[in-house]
């Protein structure tokens, strides 16, 4: 019988090698970007076309490879980084398994330019499919420059599993993000489509955080350093207010190189605990230095998953110098009056201190109590005082029609909706249209200004206002959606939004959705959007606000794959516009939510199946009772 065991061909175990490390394009540009670190340059350009399906290309100003370099380059397991076993051991760079190359060549068209400065000619290979069809010498500058084109053009099955150009693009942009973050010190820059989308100068860690994440983070971060014999952590987290409900400004990085690690994460969480919503997650970008021999770098694919030696010593110093930075910069839970504009708009503060004010306050004894010498003890008789009205503070007193006008206002009023519909034979409700008891001399009552009690045809209910209005609000923007657009509100003065690059990729991909439920957005140059106009329940002075957190809580909703973007909007703006547990309403709010609620398809769920209210029959309560009928 003939052997049937054989060596596979060298193309076929390229695409195998290639099934683990290029998934997608940007797996490529991790690659690419990280071999042009490896390489010493300290000016690096990438350039996309087509989300990276069509070009992904690297130019960096490296120390470039010989013609025997760059063709042994494309060959399996062909690497600069490793010459015994004890190199694996003791990894400092980026790249060493010596698959990158040979794996992208396996699935793609490559082509190649290299030079050394010693050298006065470079050279150009192209590879296709594995072999390289065309190697000669060339001219060009010092460094390399690597192209790939066509992805996937021999393997269509994988290249229909990618997803849409906005999804790839983000994935793209994050690992760009991700290698610049950790290399301030060089200059990387970002093209996509013929765009710059990123200049990256070089600078400090804090410069490079604030070019990449926004200059809303300059004044929010605080610094952390603490140097150890065993390890060093450094980097910066972002204050309380900075944290959001993803995990999308949260970057870890172990000698340079960018990990994922949920032990890690915890760590820095357990560290903010009191400080941030348990929902919350805090944004930080920290750096460790440890001995490359006491991490296992090999034990993912992607290698953005380590192993370290000794895991628990690593937790406790990692919270234990998020802690200090955290107690040394005072950030703690308190009321800053500094930031409050309504004190700031207060008379006192915005007008200024006239010489006549000044006279007469250091004319008055209540100032010379506090300033002049010997005056701590003195008191003066009742009839002199200046604070002899000072009970009258305590009496109650009606107020006037302009001091109304400072009272707060409701964040989210409810919406009116007409006509109710009678419901099924089991509901509480089921006598009337409407669903309260109109013969009822009971009125609507607020629990915790959370729950809202109200008398039944036969019994009560207990309604949740919040969840209630999330209801109404699914069915509104739902039907908004599907064909009745909704009404925007014109803005008098548009509103400038900047956004980071991914959350503007993400708003760029959302845009047709987001101006059906009533937003009206349009691109302004680089990651900058004018906001024209917005929902009508939308308060003004809102608006940014209103975009940042709709971003953030679809990408929360993003790990659900099963609905479409327009649904997850519409769930998000639902959540995010309905009234709040903890807001206290006028019995008229609380009679037109519970009407609106009854008017809804679905009035007893969320869109998520929580209950948006629980109702107690006559009968129930006197079986509670231990009454007998």
């Amino acid at each position: 019988m003939a052997d049937i065991i054989q060596l596979l061909p060298d193309n076929i175990a390229n695409q195998i090698a290639a099934g683990e490390v290029i998934q997608r394009p940007a797996s490529a540009v991790k690659e690419l970007l990280e071999n042009a670190v490896d390489a010493g340059a300290t000016n690096i350009k990438l350039i996309i076309a087509d989300a990276g399906k069509a070009l992904v290309q690297v130019i960096d100003n490296g120390k470039g490879m010989s013609e025997t370099d760059a063709r042994m380059s494309f060959e399996r397991h062909a690497t600069s980084k490793i010459r015994n076993i004890d190199d694996l051991f003791s990894i400092k760079t980026m790249g060493f398994r010596g698959e990158a190359l040979a794996s992208i060549a396996a699935v793609a068209q490559v082509e190649l330019k290299t030079k050394r400065a010693e050298d006065e000619l470079g050279t150009f290979i192209t590879v296709e499919n594995s072999v390289v069809t065309k190697q000669e010498p060339c001219a060009c500058a010092d460094g390399t420059t690597i192209s790939m084109k066509n992805l996937f053009f021999n393997v269509p099955a994988r290249r229909n599993f990618l997803k849409t150009n906005a999804v790839e693009t983000k994935h793209i942009i994050d690992e760009f993000i991700r290698v610049a973050m950790a290399y301030p010190h060089l200059f990387f820059s970002l093209t996509i489509n013929g765009m710059e989308q990123f200049h990256l100068e070089i600078g400090s860690i804090k410069q490079r955080i604030v070019q990449i994440l926004g200059n809303n983070y300059n004044t929010k971060l605080v610094s952390v350093k603490e140097e150890m014999d065993y390890m060093n952590v450094y980097g910066f987290v972002g204050k309380p207010e900075t944290a959001k409900k993803t995990r999308g400004d949260q970057y870890f990085f172990v000698n340079n190189r960018f990990i994922k690690s949920a032990y890690l994460n915890h760590a820095v969480s357990s560290a903010f605990s009191d400080m941030i919503p348990k929902d919350s997650f805090a944004s930080y970008v920290l750096f460790i230095d440890l001995d490359p021999s006491q991490i296992d770098i090999n034990v993912h694919p992607t290698k953005q998953e380590i192993k370290f030696e000794d895991e628990r010593i690593v937790y406790a110093f990692v919270q234990a110098a998020v802690k200090h930075a955290l107690a040394q910069f005072s950030i703690a839970p308190s009321l800053d009056f500094t930031l409050n504009p309504e004190i700031q708009g207060l008379d006192a503060v915005s007008k200024p201190f006239t010489d006549s004010q000044r006279e007469e306050t250091s004319s008055s004894n209540l100032f010379k109590t506090f300033t002049q010498k010997g005056q701590a003890h003195f008191v003066e008789p009742t009839n002199q005082s200046e604070l002899k009205h000072w009970k009258s503070f305590f009496n109650p007193s009606e107020l006037s029609k302009d001091e109304h006008q400072f009272d707060q206002p409701k964040a989210n009023p409810i919406p009116t909706i007409g006509t109710q519909i009678p419901l099924d034979e089991d509901s509480p409700f089921a006598v009337t249209n409407s669903p309260l008891n109109t013969h009822s001399e009971t009125k609507c009552i607020q629990l915790h200004n959370t729950y809202i009690l109200a008398s039944a045809q036969s019994g009560f209910i207990l309604v949740h206002q919040q969840l209630a209005h999330e209801r109404v609000l699914y069915e509104k923007y739902s039907a908004a959606s599907h064909g009745t657009q909704m009404i925007t509100q014109q803005s008098l003065f548009p509103v400038t939004l900047e956004l980071s690059a991914p959350d503007a990729a993400l708003l760029k991909d959302l845009l047709p959705s987001i101006q059906v439920i009533g937003y009206a957005i349009e691109p302004f140059g680089n990651n900058t959007f004018i906001i024209q106009g917005v929902p009508a329940d939308i308060l003004k002075g809102n608006e940014k606000h209103s975009i940042e957190l709709l971003l953030e809580q679809f990408k929360h909703f993003n790990s659900d794959v099963k609905f479409s973007n327009r649904e997850k909007l519409v769930r998000c703006m639902s959540r995010q516009q309905s009234i709040k547990a903890g807001q206290q309403l006028t019995e008229m709010e609380m009679t037109t939510l519970i009407e609106a609620l009854f008017a809804c398809n679905t009035p007893n769920v969320t869109p998520t199946g929580s209950p948006t209210y629980v109702a107690y029959k006559e009968d129930q309560l006197d079986r509670m009772f231990q009454r007998l009928l």
